[in-house]
């Protein structure tokens, strides 16, 4: 069972006690990301989570591995376009130690201006990586494609003119403002005892008291079409359309609707595309949830020649399934999976920890095993059907990355096109 804590500051301490297992998994979660982000502040979120790994008042940056890698632990790091993580696994009796390193980094991170430059272009490198990845290029490109001027447009790794402008007072101004108790999550999940709690509360005192970021601007979706002329081996197509966000009572009809879409192997995309006509090696769906949108995505990646063919079995797919819905084997299926891979999940400390980290995070709740089962099998074929047809009803964004730069000749027709009955 999950435990919930408060401090007297407004940090937040979700604690789920594991008894068989040696793992400990402890998260820092952080409500902030590049959807908070200015043009100016594009890319702060990451900048910082690589920057605290680079040394604090006690510790350098070799120092913080070497600590972790003693205790044969794991520490890492997230961003997303709504939360940013910092996170250790260690054994249960490295827990506590574990938890001073990462409040140390939190607290007590130098930001030296010559790790700063240096770290500016590990960035400009990793940007130079998701540029020769053509597949995140594409995804990339869509959601600039439906969301455009909104903040959740924007690339998490920011652009080389705003990081280049970072300094050391602008990131602690970022985070004055973006780092307070409010926003502020800590997820400690596997076998350690609620003394731990009170530790995390404690290393976490001195976080300033703060409300955290629930006031957003919800984006409009824009059926936008991108498209990039790279030299590539494959041409790389991305669909995307309005889905449901986290507090949408739809969720779980759309991700059964998605796993019977392109969610796995036995998908229909997968099935049709790749196994069926050998069109491509890589073809898969998901949502995308957010706090108040949502985009569902058709990726696949093929021959330049076959792209067409690619598009129009894709436009076939969603189209029979938002007028005629799953099958009864799809449904039935689709349950056992979903139930299948919840509770796979829970044998993870690592698992639990995000679970709940991110369920505090952007919810502010909890469902127990029984409850999210329950909510799992209350999903009718009715319930996807009509998911399915209020999703692909719309018109979709488009993001093609190829030789030729150019969407699929039929892409304009199936833009246009009635639902069939």
């Amino acid at each position: 069972m999950v435990e919930r804590y408060v401090s007297d500051n407004g940090l937040r301490v979700v604690y789920e006690p594991i008894e068989h297992v040696r793992s400990v998994a402890i998260g820092i979660w952080v409500h902030t990301g590049s959807r908070y982000e200015t043009a100016e502040t594009r890319g702060m979120a990451h900048f910082i989570e690589h920057m605290l790994f680079k040394g604090t008042k006690t510790r350098s940056a070799q120092q913080i591995a070497e600590e972790f890698d003693a205790v044969g632990g794991q520490v890492n790091a997230m961003t997303s376009k709504e939360y940013t993580c910092f996170y250790a696994k260690v054994m249960d009796t490295h827990a506590e130690k574990a938890l001073d390193i990462l409040a140390d980094m939190f607290f007590n991170s130098v930001f030296d201006p010559d790790e700063m430059e240096k770290e500016k272009q590990v960035i400009y490198e990793e940007m130079s990586m998701y540029e020769d990845e053509p597949d995140d290029l594409a995804l990339e490109m869509l959601s600039e494609a439906v969301y455009q001027d909104h903040s959740l447009a924007a690339p998490i790794l920011g652009t080389r003119a705003s990081v280049a402008s970072f300094t050391r007072d602008g990131v602690i101004a970022y985070m004055n403002d973006q780092y307070h108790a409010g926003n502020v999550v800590i997820s400690i999940s596997g076998h350690v005892g609620d003394d731990i709690v009170e530790a995390a509360q404690d290393r976490f005192s001195p976080l300033a008291s703060g409300f955290g970021n629930t006031s957003l601007l919800a984006p409009h979706f824009i059926p936008g079409q991108a498209v990039r002329q790279k030299e590539t081996e494959q041409a790389h197509i991305c669909l995307g359309y309005e889905g449901v966000s986290l507090q949408n009572e739809q969720m779980y009809a759309m991700v059964l609707l998605n796993n019977a879409v392109g969610g796995s192997m036995s998908s229909r995309l997968f099935q049709e595309i790749r196994e069926n006509r050998g069109l491509a090696y890589s073809v898969f769906s998901f949502n995308a949830a957010y706090q108040d949108t949502g985009m569902f995505t058709v990726y696949a990646g093929a021959r330049h020649d076959q792209l067409d063919e690619v598009y129009a079995a894709s436009m076939d797919i969603l189209d029979n399934v938002s007028a005629k819905g799953l099958t009864e084997k799809e449904w039935q299926n689709g349950k056992e999976q979903l139930k299948g891979n919840l509770m796979l999940g829970l044998e993870s400390t690592s698992s639990r920890m995000n679970r709940n980290g991110k369920n505090e995070l952007l919810l502010n709740k909890h469902r127990s095993l029984d409850e999210v089962i329950s909510r799992i099998d209350e999903v009718t074929m009715s319930d996807i059907q009509l998911t399915a047809a209020a999703v692909f009803s719309s018109e979709h964004a488009s993001a093609v990355v190829s030789e030729t730069g150019e969407l699929p000749g039929k892409i304009s027709h199936y833009s246009a096109r009635p639902l069939p009955k």
